[in-house]
């Protein structure tokens, strides 16, 4: 292949893997498959190891480059990025439109609401439509400059696509969003470094901060890093006339921007559309913490400006907290039912976002130490949707020296078997072959919904069959005096229509005894199980 014909070639194979990363990183809606994807890298890669004179700073082979740096440079930013004021309840946020509808004398605004993400500020910076800068946001004057890093985030556009009305790029367009980590890749990194042996981040704010401020962009190129970009700060050789026009415009251009963003016509759009993101928090596959709140026109905010550091025409539309302070009372261990002992701390109860929360999983022994949690220290508590509660971080200056370290039992709490740490790992188990809590565990996960989902056997009713010594397997919740009636049942429910499930499963006995299940499940109503196959209560 001569020169020619390579740098046409390369040109291609920039613009296609662009447009993939757009339909996949931004779009969530992937065209090709990953390995059709790294084919057309390894082709770009190949061109450009043979013609390195075509190499250039925004291809796609160059996100991750260069040796770590001694620091970061810091950057003056053109505009200052301003924070938020907050409203915490309805009664601010009326006082907020209020204050806005009398300064500009209507009686209607139009504004934007956009989930409020839990992550780190940030401005990127593109020239002629290439990525040239970005930057942390600092104290809002000067920040720090992260372009290698943000340079690893496939969310982030190397090169802007064109205009679809207009010929090129701006020459110079600056936009600000928000860097942040998914709540399911959160849980996977936090897994793998759990894995091996090295300590977990606290939440996801703290890991998304944590990984872009990285002096190596090849740790953050490692870490599943996400972005929405929300504000463009500057541009030149384009008027806005509204934020909405604003985002449109950003989306146009191939920049992520989050397509949950909404238009509110006055307060009453604004209370209402607040309850729909509130009811639906926990359902987003990210972390918000509210929803912020924009003055749509430009020309409305131009005229409003600002108020020391924050612009009078946005507010931060909090939503109720998911952390609070509380006193650890004491400690203990939780077997589970796979025999990991796992501490668990009691607490002074304490409300968070409606729920009184009494108990917090401090996850293993290694989690317990690197927290230095102590019985009697005051604590922070964090608990979101149906995630279990867990210890944020210990207020250390509240300590008066009462306070107790908890050793970690070396033999099982319940069955008094000896308790062993996993080589290379972070898990103690129970070497109990007949542990009462492993076995409890194991009913119960085999009556979950997954599983042979028999209604009615909870957590409490597995703990009184244990007990007992009703039930010492699985067998026994279809044998002994149980047994003719039982098999009866189960039979009927067996050769009854099933009902399709979306994973396609139909084994559930499998995966109740730790197989994962490949058919549809059925239904036992544990309620008539025990009716029909109790012996007849005696008159």
């Amino acid at each position: 292949m001569d020169l020619g014909a390579a740098e046409r070639r390369i040109r291609e194979l920039r613009a296609e893997i662009s447009y993939h990363d757009h339909r996949y990183y931004t779009l969530d809606d992937p065209e090709i498959s990953d390995a059709h994807y790294d084919r057309l890298l390894a082709e770009l890669r190949s061109l450009e190891e043979q013609f390195p004179q075509l190499v250039t700073p925004n291809s796609p082979t160059r996100r991750v480059a260069g040796a770590p740096a001694e620091r970061f440079e810091k950057v003056i930013h053109r505009l200052p990025m301003l924070s938020l004021s907050n409203a915490f309840s309805d009664e601010e946020i009326g006082e907020f439109d209020e204050r806005i509808r009398r300064l500009l004398g209507t009686d209607s605004i139009p504004y934007v609401c956009e989930p409020k993400l839990d992550g780190l500020a940030v401005e990127l910076v593109y020239q002629d439509g290439a990525f040239r800068q970005g930057s942390t946001r600092g104290d809002g004057t000067v920040g720090e400059d992260v372009t290698s890093n943000l340079k690893t985030l496939r969310s982030v556009p190397l090169e802007l696509r064109p205009w679809p009305d207009r010929s090129g790029w701006p020459k110079h367009l600056e936009v600000r969003g928000e860097v942040f980590i998914r709540k399911e890749d959160f849980r996977k990194l936090n897994q793998l470094r759990e894995e091996a042996g090295e300590p977990l981040f606290a939440n996801p704010r703290n890991a998304a901060a944590g990984s872009l401020r990285q002096l190596d962009p090849r740790i953050t190129a490692s870490r599943p890093l996400s972005l929405f970009l929300y504000e463009v700060a500057e541009v030149k050789g384009l008027p806005f006339h509204s934020h909405w026009e604003k985002l449109e415009a950003l989306n146009a251009l191939g920049l992520p921007v989050n397509p949950r963003n909404r238009q509110a016509h006055g307060l009453a759009e604004v209370r209402s559309l607040y309850q729909e993101f509130l009811a639906g928090r926990h359902q987003l596959p990210y972390e918000v913490d509210g929803m912020v709140v924009k003055v749509d026109s430009e020309d409305q905010r131009r005229r409003l400006g600002q108020v020391s550091k924050s612009p009078r025409w946005a507010i931060a539309y909090k939503f109720p907290p998911e952390e609070e302070e509380t006193q650890v009372e004491e400690i203990g261990v939780f077997v589970g039912r796979t025999g990991a002992l796992t501490p668990v701390a009691f607490l002074k109860p304490v409300k968070i976002g409606g729920v009184t929360v009494s108990r917090a999983t401090l996850h293993n022994e290694n989690e317990l130490r690197r927290k230095d949690v102590r019985i009697g220290d005051w604590v922070f508590v964090r608990r979101a949707g149906d995630v279990i509660p867990e210890i944020v971080k210990v207020i250390t200056s509240k300590r008066t020296g009462q306070e107790k370290q908890f050793s970690f039992p070396t033999t099982c709490p319940i069955c008094g078997a000896a308790a062993i740490r996993e080589e290379d790992g972070a898990i103690t188990r129970c070497t109990g072959i007949a542990c009462p809590a492993q076995l409890q565990g194991n009913i119960r996960h085999f009556a979950s919904r997954a599983a042979m989902d028999i209604d009615g056997l909870g957590e409490k009713l597995c703990a009184q069959l244990v007990a007992r010594g009703l039930v010492k397997n699985y067998a026994d919740l279809y044998s002994s005096e149980w047994g003719k009636r039982a098999r009866k049942i189960y039979s009927a429910r067996l050769n009854a229509p099933r009902r399709p499930r979306s994973d396609g499963s139909s084994m559930p006995w499998a995966y109740g005894m730790w197989v994962r299940p490949r058919h549809a499940r059925w239904r036992t109503t544990f309620a008539t199980f025990v009716a029909c196959t109790m012996p007849p209560r005696r008159r």
